[in-house]
């Protein structure tokens, strides 16, 4: 995903909504033309409820992905399920209905991987003390998003470090699909190496992979959903899945919500990781944002958009109400992307998406029938979109080309996000004061990196 160069969170720096004003209202739309503006930004009720559904069926694959990664931490699966299809719902709406935008959040992909393997397990503390990270990484970001900072940080971070961070991610995420169909095993003779190819998890998670990638280079919007449904249903019929039923009263959240660890969360040893949220969180919604509003036609030549300030407030306090409620942090979708082609141009599309998550509530059954090999595929391929951005990496300039592969590198060498960060920004420093190019390291940068020496030496070294 490509990073923004610039942000601003003053409503003052923010573009007009639209820029035909006094424009006849629609005497059909009635409230939605009202609430919404259909009319002044060139769409109709029918055409926000298409784009909203198509939103929504090009992510609703993270309520079956999302348990099946946090489980892997000790979380209850079916609780996770209703946290994530809830806070998933609430961030729509609200994005909706405070920044009237067609701009749908739900839990990052990469940071729920990062939380369950590199953090809980990597680490070896609970999952609550691990959410609590999450917490209070996304106080860090709301406080950002209030303050400023945030623009202040993505107008400073250099390109390279922007890209690399989400690419090293998608390698991370990609690693974690490979693992869960069991294409690559671990080896204590060369560390990892290829699976049992003939296995039922190895074959129906490559045919999961195929039927994706084929798929959304056709164009079809569904295609992650299409094949957690066709791995699953072949797998039943094989007899590796047991029926559950498709629809019930919702399970209980009682053993994820509120159950952070707020206090033990707090300690030295972690304030890299809550760095580390707060950081990733900043690059991949903002990104996500102007990416989606770029593709509207309503940024300008400074990514600016309008009522940005609130669209940035939303995504940074749902994160907060998603720590609590027991999920990962919680970004805007590029996803989106999909339902504004499709014409969705207000927060209706993404209030429609939102509703279809209550929906999806009372289907838990169908979650806890899919399989983690089922998934694998879906992982693969948000790797493959998330590393894309290294295309734009000035390969010939070594000074740039060096940390952004340092920084991707390392995510899934490492399994820490957090040191792919720490790494790529030393690198960074070190390789424009070696070649005396000082002068291209902007303080903010120079502390980060000093900051993550600090850390190497006297925390981790104890």
């Amino acid at each position: 995903m490509e990073m923004p160069s610039n942000e601003s969170s003053a409503p003052s720096n923010e573009i007009p909504e639209s820029s035909t004003p006094n424009q006849q209202i629609h005497p059909q739309s009635g409230f939605f033309e009202r609430r919404f503006k259909l009319t002044e930004h060139k769409t109709t009720f029918s055409t926000e409820v298409i784009a909203g559904i198509t939103t929504f069926m090009t992510m609703v694959y993270i309520v079956f992905v999302n348990p099946q990664i946090l489980s892997a931490a000790g979380m209850d699966p079916s609780g996770v399920f209703v946290v994530t299809c809830m806070i998933s719902a609430l961030g729509c709406i609200a994005m909706g209905l405070i920044a009237n935008l067609p701009i749908a959040l739900a839990p990052a992909m990469g940071l729920n991987a990062f939380f369950a393997f590199s953090v809980v397990a990597g680490m070896g503390i609970s999952w609550q003390t691990g959410m609590g990270t999450i917490f209070w990484g996304a106080v860090c970001f709301t406080l950002m998003s209030a303050l400023g900072i945030r623009s202040w940080i993505l107008s400073n971070i250099p390109s390279c470090l922007r890209i690399g961070i989400p690419s090293g991610i998608g390698l991370l995420i990609a690693l974690v699909g490979l693992s869960n169909a069991g294409i690559v095993v671990a080896s204590p003779a060369t560390m990892i190496t290829v699976g049992d190819l003939s296995s039922l998890q190895c074959v129906l998670g490559a045919l999961g992979f195929f039927i994706i990638v084929i798929l959304a280079s056709r164009g079809i919007h569904a295609a992650v959903l299409i094949s957690i449904v066709v791995v699953t249903s072949i797998a039943a019929l094989m007899g590796d899945v047991e029926y559950t039923g498709i629809v019930s009263m919702p399970p209980s959240i009682e053993s994820t919500f509120g159950q952070l660890d707020i206090a033990g969360s707090l300690d030295i040893a972690l304030a890299g990781v809550i760095f580390s949220f707060a950081l990733v969180s900043l690059f991949d919604s903002s990104g996500t944002m102007i990416g989606v509003t770029e593709k509207c036609g309503i940024t300008d030549e400074r990514g600016r958009f309008p009522r940005m300030k609130q669209a940035l407030m939303t995504d940074s306090v749902t994160s907060v109400a998603g720590a609590y409620m027991g999920t990962s942090t919680v970004t805007a979708y590029i996803e989106s992307s999909a339902g504004v082609a499709v014409g969705g141009r207000t927060g209706l599309t993404a209030i429609v998406a939102g509703l279809l998550f209550i929906v999806v509530i009372f289907f838990s059954p169908l979650a806890a029938m899919v399989p983690g090999y089922a998934v694998a595929g879906a992982l693969i391929y948000v790797g493959i979109l998330m590393s894309s951005g290294l295309a734009k990496v000035k390969w010939d300039d070594m000074t740039e080309a060096a940390p952004a592969f340092i920084t991707t590198v390392m995510m899934p060498f490492s399994f820490s996000i957090t040191e792919g960060i720490a790494t790529g920004f030393i690198t960074y420093c070190v390789m424009k004061a070696g070649t005396n190019r000082w002068r291209e390291i902007h303080p903010g940068v120079a502390i980060v990196a000093l900051l993550f020496i600090i850390k190497f030496v006297f925390v981790d070294g104890h």
